[in-house]
């Protein structure tokens, strides 16, 4: 039996607008469900393959991104990752190591306007206050309120500070925190950086060094704390150290004398100390005493004893008593001598 046309045409027309698969039908299922409830959407449909693949998709994400924050807190702490800290959270323990009125320096200015225009481009280095902070697990970066303790880069600091503007930091090594010997290790930090960075000048480079050795050796259990030793501590020649200790110890005396102390060179240097120690040297030596001369004269049985030393007469007589009148006599004998044969000087 044959069909007509008219029915043939009407089943693949039926047949071509049905869904051709599931999937099919699931999508136009789910642009219904959004256009009633587009909440609904985006909740995880429980149950089936699709729904195991998501939740272990989203679970993967959540891990990675826990590892990330990881990373980026250990980072921090081990001083490979930057901060942006506020000048107003970071106190300088040590102080510098520079002249009194480094803030006033052309060296200074020109470096405040480099930063103004370009930007800080070396990070300071920190500490946290609390040797006990770790970064927040869930915002590693986010260290507001945070206290911090300078260590390096004083002149950067100032000059946040002075314009207003974040500090780029990082945390230094956390190896010597905590040691016997943690605040010569600030030091050494702050002298290995104006080192490299050829910063100092004589005066201040001896000036670091004697402190660091002064600080070492004051603060350390060792007793075996030596020019020598030190100096391969911090690579210099022990002279170096000998001449730092010097400096370190007289430096109120040679700034006072020498003005200009900051910009001498290091022989003018040398001569001005050696001057210096010359001076203490000769003030330290007490005016020789003037030599005593004595002699004795027999009265009857008694002895008279006449002495002379540095323009003082003395004249003793014991056992012998004279009243004022014979005591004038004598006076007027002695004087009328010395004005004939007293001293030529």
């Amino acid at each position: 039996m044959k069909l007509k046309r008219s029915l043939l045409q009407a089943s693949d027309k039926t047949s071509d607008s049905a869904p051709s698969d599931k999937s099919e039908v699931d999508r136009v299922s789910t642009t219904e469900v959004a256009k009633s409830d587009p909440v609904a959407v985006g909740k995880p449909r429980t149950g089936g393959a699709g729904s195991a693949w998501k939740a272990g998709a989203v679970e993967q994400n959540r891990a990675a991104l826990g590892r990330a924050r990881q990373k980026t807190a250990d980072d921090i702490l081990n001083g490979h990752h930057e901060l942006s800290v506020s000048p107003t959270k970071v106190t300088d323990r040590l102080g510098t190591d520079r002249r009194e009125d480094w803030k006033n320096q052309e060296a200074f200015q020109s470096l405040k306007n480099s930063i103004e225009a370009n930007g800080q481009d070396t990070p300071v280095q920190v500490w946290p206050s609390d040797p006990e902070w770790k970064p927040d697990p869930l915002d590693p970066e986010n260290v507001d309120g945070v206290q911090f303790e300078l260590i390096t880069g004083r002149r950067r600091h100032a000059i946040a500070d002075l314009l207003g503007i974040p500090l780029r930091a990082v945390l230094a090594s956390p190896e010597k925190r905590g040691s016997e010997d943690e605040e010569f290790e600030l030091l050494f930090m702050r002298f290995r950086e104006n080192e490299e960075r050829e910063n100092l000048g004589p005066f201040e480079r001896l000036l670091s060094i004697g402190e660091m050795f002064e600080n070492l050796k004051a603060n350390s259990l060792s007793s075996n704390v030596t020019a020598v030793s030190f100096a391969k501590r911090i690579g210099v020649h022990e002279s170096i150290v000998s001449r730092g200790r010097t400096v370190f110890r007289d430096r109120k005396q040679i700034l006072n004398k020498f003005k200009n102390a900051y910009d001498l060179s290091f022989p003018d240097l040398q001569k001005a100390v050696s001057s210096l120690a010359d001076t203490k040297e000769t003030k330290g030596k007490a005016p020789p005493k003037p030599k005593k001369i004595a002699i004795t004269r027999s009265v009857g049985s008694r002895r008279l004893s006449i002495s002379s030393q540095g323009g003082k007469l003395s004249l003793s007589a014991a056992g012998i008593d004279l009243d004022k009148q014979s005591l004038e006599g004598l006076g007027d004998v002695i004087a009328a001598y010395l004005q004939e044969h007293g001293s030529k000087k």
